[in-house]
């Protein structure tokens, strides 16, 4: 359920937040920007304020800052959202993204934690956190990515009456994990090449892609490791998640259903393709072509996946 947005139309002062937040996804987010034309204008500025404060955090984790001056940024973050949950930020405020966001959530029930939690998983990455096990990664996916599946199903609310919405952040939860994971394989020759390994070390030693001091030996793999048996490992857990995750497409309105559908169908494309190839990650970025991601969209807004997941779903 959606608060009932405010009768008067959003001042200019929002109106041009939120223009400068829609503008901040266009440039950033390609993936995105294919999902998020699918829903209402005001669903759309709401879920781009959304990913306007999360850009701005994963940049500062992602930066050349050094260190200490990264968490002194991300504490600004935090207290700026902090400001935005007290109703202290005015129409007139200086930062754009604040605006938008204080304004989308007074509009929308947007669970503002979310984005304390998102913070605290570039905090991990900042301080060079490894992860031995895979409680322990989804711990930190869960920050990074199951925290904006929650913040986006904020704005997109489930229809009266769907079946099992108790357990909609939980789905909610879990697609963003499997997004995360995608995202982690698509970009393992890039985290290696910058110092970075994700999986967990109990997945490397299992597949034989450790050193003997239990360093990582990833790119290129090790002889005898078994680099294909890992990603194809990985692959499965992934696709376990994508598979739990989609039960709350039929929890959607249609459109809101279809915004979801696209942006998570081109990760689970893009998961297919790096099971058929597993060594392209290690090549460079997989990705899509543009028209696979156009008909991912269209697939969505068709409501066939939808469709599909409420078919598989038992009571």
């Amino acid at each position: 359920m959606t608060k009932s947005p405010t009768s008067k139309h959003p001042s200019p002062a929002v109106v041009a937040a939120y223009q400068y937040c829609e503008a901040v996804a266009g440039q950033h987010a390609r993936n995105f920007k294919y999902g998020a034309r699918l829903v209402p204008a005001a669903k759309r500025q709401a879920l781009c304020a959304i990913y306007a404060f999360a850009r701005r955090v994963d940049d500062i984790g992602d930066g050349g800052l050094a260190p200490d001056i990264k968490e002194i940024r991300l504490a600004e973050a935090r207290a700026l959202l902090d400001r935005v949950r007290s109703g202290g930020v005015p129409e007139d405020d200086v930062d754009p993204v604040a605006v938008a966001l204080a304004h989308a959530s007074d509009v929308y029930p947007i669970p503002l934690g979310g984005l304390d939690e998102l913070i605290d998983g570039v905090l991990m990455d900042v301080r060079g956190r490894d992860y031995e096990t895979w409680d322990e990664l989804r711990s930190y996916c869960r920050c990074v990515a199951g925290a904006i599946g929650r913040l986006t199903l904020g704005v997109f609310g489930t229809v009266p009456g769907a079946r099992h919405a108790e357990r909609a952040d939980e789905f909610a939860d879990t697609l963003g994990l499997a997004l995360q994971l995608t995202n982690i394989l698509r970009d393992i020759r890039e985290d290696a090449d910058n110092g970075r390994t994700y999986l967990p070390a109990e997945d490397l030693r299992k597949f034989g892609l450790v050193d003997e001091d239990g360093a990582p030996r990833l790119v290129p793999p090790a002889a005898g490791g078994d680099f294909v048996g890992l990603v194809r490992f990985e692959v499965t857990r992934a696709r376990e998640l994508f598979a739990e995750g989609f039960r709350l497409l039929p929890m959607l309105d249609r459109r809101s259903g279809a915004c979801v559908a696209a942006m998570a169908g081109t990760y689970h494309r893009l998961l297919d393709r790096i099971a058929e190839d597993p060594r392209a990650v290690l090549r460079g970025r997989v990705g899509l072509p543009a028209a696979q991601k156009v008909l991912v969209a269209v697939r969505g807004l068709s409501g066939l996946d939808a469709r599909r997941v409420a078919g598989r779903t038992h009571p």
